[in-house]
């Protein structure tokens, strides 16, 4: 072979090697997304299976950290007026939107993206379902709450002072998009999403693979100084068996596993909930509280059901052992509901507030003093759940019927579930609340009567005008301390009147293979992978 073509071959080969070696597995993180992924767009990041892809690829004003707590990201810094009322951003100036078609490269971000931004929010035609968040606007305004004052300055005034409202912003719906980008793709922006992000969309073949790459040109840099994200990219695929999602885990096709489904909930858990030995060398595994309260729900005022009785409902609530429910059922995954509706995780709870735990005796007095001694002339009250927790709702029917209370359990289809409880239809009902924002308000608003369903979260119909006046109270305080007092007076109301049967609050559970670095877990259950890297 001549000496020339030799040297070209080697460089080929060198080259080619170089090209292999950028696309190693051990820079790409790979994941799997069960359910599917419907949108790429943030104006619908409604569920988990978007928010976690979506979050890669667009940035908001502000963002929360692992420990859930509010950061600056393309806002540098903020001022908020003595009255609570007018907030002032100032916007970074080397943020840029992904390199794209449309508005070419290095198209720079600038605070009239984020008014358009937020206003496509709460137009009709987007119809997204954060549409709430801009409830808080002045909409009474010229700008509706809204002003660009220079590029890099950003002015939002609210109707009313809102403490949690920084942590509104940080919901992925509150992402900036390029306006030109959107008009010009209309509905198809969700399948060709732009934004900031530390990763853009490489290629997306629906139902069977989503991948991402990572951003050169993204504005974050580590504590040392280093750019980040530090992976190359990101690989989604859509198994829909959990079983199948466990096995190719199991094989090293996927880095990572959320949450413990039941098919192999004890293969990898002790009944204590920690992983079991053959796995230690394997896998990691880890926890952190989240920010999700399982419940059962009642209509308090049916008119035809005696769960409008507040006395029954405090017999349900003392009449099984949610430790006993936690440790057969969810191999200790979670923490029993017995201090009220607010969970675990926030500043709010206490172990000081006082809920509910086990206790016959207490069951069986407020079960006379409902009218119903040892049961005795109670009908048999109906409870809608869907398939996923029939374990659940099994057990507390046994356990209720030992106090002469019978239920009857109704499984419902997820979609007709989801509908009969956001529009009050069911009298008995199990329930969940996932936090879309880390503050206590989130949880107290689906008892203010304000927001009675089908416009609002409060599917009990649940009333009581102290409880309206101290949440109202509560909306407009500014000093932390004195707001996280008044949260917890708002949950002993709920106890006291119990309109609803907290179970339990959730853990985030996580297995990741043993090359996977800097994996946190979080109470919102956020992904974060800026800073994973693998080896």
């Amino acid at each position: 072979m001549p000496i020339r073509s030799f040297i070209i071959l080697a460089i080929s080969l060198l080259l080619f090697s170089c090209s292999e070696q950028k696309e190693r597995p051990t820079d790409i993180f790979r994941y799997n997304e069960s359910k599917g992924i419907s949108t790429l767009d943030p104006a619908f990041a409604k569920s988990q299976t978007i928010i976690w892809p979506v979050s890669q690829l667009f940035n908001g004003l502000v963002q929360m950290n692992e420990n859930t707590e509010l950061e600056p990201c393309i806002a540098k810094s903020w001022t908020i007026s003595n009255d609570g009322k007018s907030y002032i951003f100032h916007l970074r100036t080397d943020v840029f939107f992904h390199s794209n078609s449309v508005s070419g490269n290095n198209r720079k971000v600038v605070a009239s993206d984020f008014v358009y931004s937020l206003q496509r929010l709460f137009n009709p035609q987007t119809a997204s379902p954060g549409a709430w968040l801009m409830n808080y606007l002045n909409k009474d305004t010229l700008n509706q709450g809204l002003l660009a004052l220079n590029d890099s300055t950003l002015q939002i005034q609210l109707k009313q002072a809102f403490p949690g409202f920084l942590g509104v912003l940080s919901m992925p719906y509150c992402s900036v998009v390029p306006r030109e980008v959107v008009e010009y793709y209309g509905k198809a922006f969700r399948s060709h999403p732009i934004g900031t992000g530390p990763f853009y969309l490489k290629k997306w073949r629906e139902g069977e693979k989503l991948v991402l790459r990572r951003n050169k040109n993204y504005f974050e840099n580590d504590e040392n100084g280093n750019p980040l994200p530090y992976l190359e990219g990101v690989a989604i695929r859509f198994i829909s068996d959990k079983q199948s999602e466990f096995l190719e885990f199991r094989k090293g096709e996927i880095d990572f596993i959320s949450g413990v489904h039941n098919s192999y909930k004890d293969e990898l858990l002790t009944r204590s909930g920690n992983l079991r030995e053959k796995y230690k060398t394997q896998i990691n595994m880890s926890k952190s509280p989240y920010l999700n309260t399982e419940y059962l729900g009642f209509l308090v005022n049916s008119k035809q059901s005696s769960v409008q009785n507040k006395y029954l409902r405090k017999a349900i609530n003392f009449g099984f052992d949610r430790r006993k429910m936690l440790s057969y059922l969810r191999n200790n995954i979670g923490t029993p509901a017995e201090q009220g509706f607010v969970p675990k995780g926030l500043p709010s709870f206490s172990t000081e507030t006082k809920g509910f735990e086990y206790n016959k005796d207490s069951a069986a007095y407020y079960l006379e003093l409902a009218g119903f001694p040892n049961g005795k002339g109670l009908e048999t009250i109906t409870l809608t759940t869907t398939s996923d927790y029939v374990d659940l709702c099994e057990y507390i029917q046994h356990e209720l019927s030992e106090i002469g209370i019978q239920i009857t359990i109704d499984i419902s289809s997820g979609a007709t579930f989801r509908d009969q409880v956001a529009s009050s239809k069911l009298d008995f009902f199990r329930g969940s609340w996932i936090a879309d924002y880390p503050d206590a308000e989130n949880y107290l608003s689906l008892f203010y009567s304000k927001n009675f369903a089908p416009n609002g979260p409060n599917y009990t119909q649940f009333s009581n005008s102290k409880y309206d006046l101290l949440f109202e109270k509560a909306l407009t305080e500014v000093n932390d301390s004195i707001r996280r007092t008044l949260y917890r007076e708002l949950d002993k109301i709920l106890i006291e009147d119990a309109p609803v049967v907290p179970l339990f609050y959730d853990e985030v559970i996580r297995f990741s293979q043993k090359n996977i670095h800097n994996f946190e877990t979080n109470a919102m259950n956020m992904l974060f992978l800026k800073k994973v890297y693998k080896e």
